[in-house]
């Protein structure tokens, strides 16, 4: 039985974020972290002569969430434009993992029409914390993958 050989797992601190925001590319070299996920929704389906619970997909719901130290800009001036125009700015993302000790080389995959959900905090003051950072949420409408991992090159035996 073959196996996956641990110099080919992804280091989670090997990458980059970039956001595109009013005709500007952002490299976001603050990030801590960042996870996008597509929650899989559907019905659940029963049939006369079987007791199985069959389920139909009916759509998608596209949502990320990720902590950025706090001290940038990015997101207090989204949230200041919405407050102040009622006009709530679209970004995309375009996020890469690139671990160059592994055979399987990047992914990049790119998020459109991404806009921020629920609580962004404006101002933090907090006597525990030497570096000061926040979680964040946010919602998508489309995805492409530009570059897909390759098959690792050797496997375990």
């Amino acid at each position: 039985m073959s196996y996956l050989l641990a110099k080919d797992t992804v280091n989670g601190a090997e990458g980059k974020v970039f956001v595109s925001v009013g005709g500007r590319n952002i490299e976001v070299a603050c990030m801590r972290n960042i996870t996008t996920n597509v929650e899989m929704q559907g019905n659940d389906m029963r049939v006369i002569g079987t007791r199985k619970v069959q389920n139909k997909p009916n759509g998608a719901k596209l949502t990320g969430t990720g902590n950025i130290y706090y001290g940038s800009n990015l997101f207090t001036d989204m949230v200041l434009q919405y407050i102040n125009t009622g006009v709530m700015p679209e970004f995309s993302l375009q996020i890469t993992n690139h671990d160059p000790t592994t055979s399987i080389g990047s992914q990049v995959m790119a998020y459109y029409g991404c806009t921020l959900t629920g609580t962004i905090p404006l101002s933090i003051l907090n006597d525990e914390e030497a570096m000061l950072n926040y979680d964040f949420n946010f919602a998508w409408t489309d995805v492409a993958r530009l570059q897909a991992f390759n098959g690792p090159e050797k496997l375990g035996n």
